[in-house]
Parts: C-alpha cells; sequence; structure tokens
C-alpha cells in the first residue's frame, strides 16, 4: 500500500529559493510541493485552499514578515512550521522568537553553494520531522510563551511512568545544572529559566543544538529574562555560581578543572565520537567526571538519543537527573532515550521543571 506524500507549502519572497527549496523537498519521494507565495497575505489565503501538513516559511520578507505571517497562521490555521533564516544577528533574533511562537524548528539560509547542500541535506529532514508534530503541543508550547496564559501541566504518558527517587541530599549538594536540548529547546528553555531564581546556589551549562550564528542569540535571550546572567560560553571560562552558560554552536564544550577552580574547554575536537557540535553526550560526560554526584543532569525535548550515554556516567557517578515529560516536548526522543536506559530519576512537565531544578539546587 503507498503511502501518500507530505504535502508542503512554501513562503519565500525570493525566485530562486523557491525553485531551490522545491527541488530540495520533491527529491524526496516522500515530499512533494503544492504552492508557494512570495510573502504572507498571499500565502495565507493559498494555505486555507490547498491545506498542506507543513509551510517552510522565510523569517525576513517584505510587507508581512515572517513573524507576523507565523502569527496569523497560527491564530487562525495552525500548522507545523520550518522557518529559514538568515544567520545574521537580527535573523536569530527573529528565528528565536518564531520557535516561541509556535514554529517546530528552522534551517539556517544558504549564503554559498556549499551551504545549499547543507541545506539539502537538513530541510527534508527538518520538515518530516515538523510533520509529525502534533498541532496540540504546538498550541501548547504557544500558550507558554503567552504571558498570562500558561498551559495546565500536562500529565506523563503512563509509557514513560518512572518512580521518583528521593531528592538528593547530605553534603553532596548541587553545584553544576547541566541541561541537553534540541528541537523545542528555545521555547522551552524560556519556560525554564522564567522559573530559575536570580541567586541560584548552582552554575548553568546549557547545550542546545543549534547551527553556529545562533547560540549566542538564544545566551542573549536568556539573559533578558532577568532571572540569572546567562551568556554564550568561551573557552576558559570559570563555571560560577548564579550563572548560566550556553554552549556555543559549532564546537564541543566540557568542563574540567584546574588549579583548584572549574572552568569550560571550548574546542573543535573531542574523543568522544559524535555528530553534534555541541553534544549533549560530550558535556555530561565530563561534567559526571569532574562533579560526579554534586551535579543535577535536565534532559529535554528533542529528536534522538544524545546525552544518554553521558547520563549513564553522571548517574555511576552518582549524580540526579531530570527528564522533560513526554506530553510537554515538540519531540519526545532524548528524554524518552534517557527513560527507557533507567537512568531517570524524575519525570516533570514543562511547567514545572525550572521550578523542580530550583527546589533540588536549594
Amino acid at each position: 500500500m503507498s503511502v501518500s506524500p507530505l504535502k508542503v507549502f512554501i513562503v519565500d519572497d525570493s525566485a530562486f529559493m523557491r525553485r531551490m527549496i522545491t527541488a530540495i523537498l520533491e527529491a524526496d519521494p516522500g515530499l512533494k510541493v503544492v504552492g508557494y507565495a512570495r510573502e504572507g497575505k498571499e500565502a495565507l489565503g493559498k494555505i486555507r485552499h490547498l491545506k498542506p501538513d507543513v509551510v517552510t516559511l522565510d523569517v525576513e520578507m517584505p510587507g508581512m514578515g515572517g513573524l507576523e505571517t507565523l502569527k496569523a497562521l497560527m491564530d487562525t490555521q495552525p500548522l507545523p512550521v520550518v522557518m529559514l533564516s538568515a544567520v545574521t544577528t537580527v535573523g536569530a533574533q527573529i528565528t528565536l522568537r518564531a520557535l516561541e511562537l509556535g514554529a517546530v524548528d528552522f534551517v539556517p539560509k544558504p549564503e554559498n553553494r556549499g551551504d545549499m547542500m547543507l541545506l539539502a541535506e537538513e530541510l527534508p529532514a527538518k520538515v518530516k520531522l515538523a510533520a509529525g508534530v502534533p498541532v496540540e503541543r504546538i498550541q501548547k508550547q504557544r500558550a507558554l510563551c503567552a504571558a498570562g496564559k500558561p498551559c495546565a501541566p500536562p500529565k506523563p504518558s503512563p509509557k514513560t511512568l518512572v518512580k521518583p527517587k528521593p531528592s538528593p541530599s547530605g553534603k553532596n549538594g548541587i553545584d553544576l545544572v547541566a541541561i541537553g536540548v534540541s528541537t523545542g529547546g528555545p521555547a522551552a528553555l524560556t519556560e525554564d529559566f522564567k522559573k530559575l531564581p536570580p541567586d541560584l546556589n548552582a552554575g548553568v551549562i546549557i547545550a542546545q543544538h543549534m547551527p553556529p550564528g545562533f547560540t549566542r542569540s538564544l545566551a542573549n535571550r536568556l539573559n533578558d529574562l532577568g532571572n540569572m546572567p546567562v551568556r554564550e560560553a568561551q573557552d576558559g571560562d570559570p563555571v560560577l555560581k548564579g550563572q548560566a552558560l550556553v554552549a556555543p554552536a559549532g564546537f564541543q564544550t566540557e568542563v574540567e578543572r584546574k588549579d583548584g577552580e572549574v572552568k569550560v574547554r571550548v574546542s573543535e575536537k573531542t574523543n568522544y565520537p559524535t555528530l553534534f557540535r555541541p553534544s549533549v553526550d560530550v558535556l555530561f560526560l565530563s561534567v559526571a567526571k569532574v562533579f560526579g554526584a554534586s551535579a543535577l543532569g535536565v534532559i529535554m525535548t528533542g529528536m534522538g538519543s544524545d546525552g544518554t550515554e553521558g547520563l549513564k556516567a553522571l548517574k555511576q557517578a552518582s549524580g540526579y537527573v531530570l527528564a522533560q515529560d513526554e506530553a510537554s516536548c515538540i519531540v519526545y526522543g532524548m528524554p524518552r532515550s534517557a527513560v527507557e536506559a533507567g537512568v531517570v530519576d524524575r519525570i516533570v512537565p514543562l511547567t514545572k521543571l525550572g521550578a523542580e531544578i530550583a527546589n533540588l539546587v536549594g
């Protein structure tokens, strides 16, 4: 029995990009481009008529821009959306806002022929992933990011229930919170950081899967929430309580202890085989080695299993692990992998995760 290809609608003001995106997507037999538009108003009318499964949306367009179009689409006919964003400071800032407003994921817009090859590798996979995200989850994420409109805490799936283990206690308190996250991460991290106190008695390091050029804007956006200082990590930065560092995209970030002080090491090389830069596993493995029982690992929304091996090492070192629950994940891949590996102490809805981190740190 043949399966009908997923219907994709393209919104981009560049005729060249529309042709390239169409060629890239239709090279995959599981995808079919059913239409395109040059700007937002035209897109909304055509989408209503054509009823695609997924929309690709340019961030920067004349007239009705990407953000305005996304808002209108989510208000009237919510669909999974993949953004195409220029790798600029402004483009990155708009993209992060789009992810908070309900876009599932994004792909950097190519600037040269080499980048076009990367687009051909990433875009079909992300379109297919987006098509599998229930609209209900997208709407819940939007509600979380709307001021004064928090979602009711979602209920964990019965398949992923684990027996909660006691909070860490004794002389080994929590000195570091290590967070691993991917698809759906920027909006989920925003919700987390709203609940973290400014005087959190632990350092925080975040490994978020992102292309180069976007993690600095993510750090700035979390910093602007005003709860605690957040910035993109640089090689040699000390790990300080009450401060969060975001692992820079394109590199690996680890922690190491030198002369009695813990610092981050940012480099292009690592002994651990991985395709991710930054890799959650690489960060967690180093955290297990340096912090052991005084570390809290947090695994959040994202595709795949990056982080599971690092969490196994963290559990062997008597660390504590939280996982975001299935109902509040845009993609329940990384948390599922950790849960199925038996390395999670407690599963927590996103609406309660930041408060749970603060409570465990004390």
